[in-house]
C-alpha cells in the first residue's frame, strides 16, 4: 500500500537519492531546473509517496512561476517514482493529488515539460503554451499546460519566470563565532 504525505525537511536525502535513481545525473541540467534553482517549492505542494516499510518511493513538487507577465502559474516537477515501483500507479496517484491540491489552494494553472501521452491523461496539452517560452532549450511539443480555472492561460505569452520564496541564505560560520566571542 502506498501512502501520500507532505514532504518534510528530513526527506531531503532519500528524495535526492530517488531522483538520481529515477532520472539520472542529467536531471539538474534541464531547463525546468533553472526555474527551480534557488527557490522553495510552492507552499503545500511538495508530496512524498511512501511504501508500507516507510521508504520514499515517489515524489512530486510544484513551484511558483509566471506564465508571461503578471500571470501566476505553477511549474510541476520533477515527478519521480522509484524504478522498482514504476507501473503500479504511484505516479498517477501523486499527479492526481498534486492537481487537486493546487486547485484547492486557488491556483489557476500548471505548466510542465514532459511526455505528452503520459500527462495528457491528466488534462495537460500544448494548446496553451504556444505563445510561452522557457529560459533555455526544450522541445516545444513537450511544454504542456493544464488550466485549473477556465481561461487561466487565455492570452498567456512571454517568458516563464520563477517567483515565490527564495531558499534562505545560510548564515556564515564566522558570524556565529564572532558573536560568541
Amino acid at each position: 500500500m502506498i501512502t501520500i504525505r507532505n514532504e518534510v525537511p528530513a526527506d531531503t536525502g532519500a528524495r535526492e537519492a530517488l531522483l538520481d535513481a529515477a532520472m539520472g545525473e542529467g536531471r539538474c541540467r534541464k531547463t525546468s531546473q533553472r526555474l527551480r534553482d534557488g527557490r522553495l517549492p510552492a507552499r503545500g505542494l511538495s508530496l512524498i509517496a511512501e511504501n508500507e516499510e516507510g521508504e520514499i518511493v515517489g515524489t512530486v513538487r510544484l513551484w511558483n512561476v509566471t506564465a508571461g507577465p503578471n500571470r501566476p502559474s505553477l511549474l510541476l516537477g520533477p515527478l519521480a517514482v522509484d524504478p522498482r515501483c514504476q507501473s503500479r500507479g504511484t505516479g498517477s496517484l501523486l499527479m492526481r493529488l498534486a492537481i487537486a491540491r493546487a486547485a484547492e489552494l486557488g491556483h489557476g494553472s500548471i505548466l510542465l515539460v514532459g511526455d505528452a501521452p503520459y500527462y495528457g491523461r491528466f488534462g495537460f496539452s500544448a494548446a496553451r503554451t504556444q505563445r510561452l517560452r522557457l529560459p533555455g532549450p526544450y522541445e516545444a511539443h513537450r511544454f504542456l499546460a493544464l488550466e485549473l480555472r477556465t481561461d487561466a492561460l487565455a492570452g498567456a505569452a512571454g517568458l516563464v519566470k520563477p517567483t515565490g520564496l527564495r531558499v534562505p541564505e545560510p548564515e556564515p560560520a564566522e558570524a556565529g563565532l564572532r558573536e560568541a566571542a
